[in-house]
């Protein structure tokens, strides 16, 4: 990539950004890494070009992309960070030695990575866009990592996909997760990346072309209703993505309605409601599979209405419909409506508050096994999401109970929680909860407190904490009690 292609790029995506300080930190990180060839024999600064590139990309602001050039300069140059605070200021230097201290350990396996978690987590809550340049970093090395010896390839790719992958996704920046995952997926599983591209290639050959057919119908139906859209495009699901809906659906192709998807953009809400009703006029909807994650959005911002229907030729085709804000957000996740409030560097959303969480948790958890324990619950587990009957989305982990909702709305709910009606109808406190679940928690005033064996059924780390603190206040009072007894 040339130097006129990366700034035409970044004109186009930021048509008010700052040229003068790009091109000062594109100078002075090409000087830095002159001479300086990767693994694959190509020019170092080609790494930093397609970062910056990603990140332009991306829509992320002038101080990011300016940063991205620099994330390598004190590690691999003769340049230092002092350098790179006079040249470029303390917000810059902060991002670029926030990038530095993510790669210094090298991955071996999630339990020997912990100290490098708690780093990452607490760089995240001071600023965000430190592991965004991260994410923009390790999307280019895995697309460079056939350059590598075997053994770093899986290393690279498995870190990729057991540590970065889920934090996108919770992040809500689902085609940074795409891109990841399947750019790690044939180093870390290579025989059943091979058997997933033997079993799809010929079904997916078949559903791509008559997706460009059904596309034209779907635009000459919103035509012909006077429905303004701004596309109608297909989409292909990720190959990881497909792999393990496969697995869960015991590898049968036939269950998987989503390979290939139609995604409608139209200008606003009403009208992604009106083309729903105006497609189920002419298609029959699948039963059971329409869900509106406008009206109850993802925990991560995801909205988007889908449905799956049969079109006139019998074939079965999921179709998305959302607006282009919704879109972006999507794709995006937080780097889709960056912003600060007042210049403080704060996270803008409540939604993201779990990674403020998370660097308090880091303070209060000293045992490593302990603190690794919470982050797979917080982060790296599946997520599920539950409706309160006012319609709030509570962001759980999966196979969650209702004693674990209960705690985290508030800790006397917890403590005093009796019983749950789930969808309903009275259900035990161990339910595994599911998404999409409708969740009231049945509260006895009375009730000293919670009941030990809650420990055994309960996921999330602030209510096993709760518990055990209330067992243990309960325990010295009994001690406490004996000993005025004596």
């Amino acid at each position: 990539m040339k130097k006129e292609e990366l700034f035409e790029c970044i004109e186009q995506q930021r048509p008010d950004a700052d040229l003068e300080l790009l091109k000062r930190a594109y100078d002075f990180a090409e000087a830095a890494h002159e001479g300086q060839l990767r693994k694959s024999g190509a020019p170092y600064f080609d790494h930093p070009k397609a970062t910056a590139y990603k990140l332009a990309n991306l829509r992320m602001d002038d101080v990011t992309i300016a940063a991205g050039l620099l994330h390598d300069v004190p590690e691999d140059t003769s340049r230092t960070h002092k350098e790179i605070t006079r040249e470029f200021g303390n917000e810059i230097a902060f991002l670029v030695e926030g990038v530095t201290k993510l790669g210094q350990v090298k991955y071996r396996g999630m339990q020997r990575y912990v100290e490098n978690l708690r780093r990452m987590f607490v760089a995240m809550a001071k600023d965000i866009r430190v592991v965004v340049i991260k994410f923009a970093d390790r999307t280019h090395n895995l697309e460079t990592l056939s350059a590598l010896p075997p053994n770093k390839q899986k290393r690279i790719a498995l870190e990729s996909l057991e540590i970065y992958a889920p934090i996108a996704d919770r992040l809500g920046m689902g085609d940074i997760k795409g891109q990841i995952q399947d750019l790690s997926f044939p180093y870390v599983y290579p025989d059943e990346y091979k058997w997933l591209i033997d079993k799809i290639s010929n079904t997916r050959r078949e559903k791509e072309k008559y997706l460009r057919t059904y596309r034209k119908e779907i635009e000459q139906i919103l035509k012909d209703h006077h429905v303004a859209f701004i596309s109608v495009h297909g989409r292909t699901k990720h190959l990881y993505s497909l792999y393990k809906k496969l697995l869960r659906n015991n590898r049968d192709l036939s269950k998987i309605y989503d390979l290939v998807a139609l995604r409608i953009i139209v200008e606003d809400v009403s009208a992604c409601y009106e083309t729903l009703g105006i497609l189920h006029k002419f298609c029959t909807p699948l039963k059971g599979r329409i869900k509106d994650y406008i009206a109850q959005p993802k925990p991560n911002g995801y909205q988007s209405l889908h449905t799956t229907v049969f079109s006139n030729s019998g074939e079965i085709i999921e179709v998305q419909i959302r607006t282009n804000d919704m879109h972006e957000e999507a794709e995006y996740g937080i780097a889709a409506h960056w912003h600060y409030k007042e210049n403080e560097k704060a996270l803008s959303k409540e939604k993201y508050a779990w990674i403020q969480q998370l660097a308090k948790l880091q303070k209060e958890i000293k045992d490593e096994d302990q603190y690794m324990e919470s982050l797979k619950i917080d982060v790296f587990q599946t997520r599920i999401f539950v409706f309160t009957p006012r319609g709030d989305v509570i962001d759980l982990p999966e196979d969650a109970t209702p004693i674990d909702f209960a705690y985290h709305i508030h800790t006397d709910i917890g403590n005093k929680c009796s019983g749950a009606i789930i969808n309903d109808q009275i259900a035990p406190l161990d339910t595994t909860l599911k998404s999409g679940d409708v969740l009231e928690i049945i509260v006895d005033k009375n009730r000293q407190g919670p009941n030990a064996d809650w420990m055994e059924s309960v996921k999330t780390h602030s209510a096993k904490r709760h518990i055990q603190n209330n067992i243990n206040k309960n325990n010295n009072k009994r001690r406490q009690k004996l000993l005025k007894k004596k």
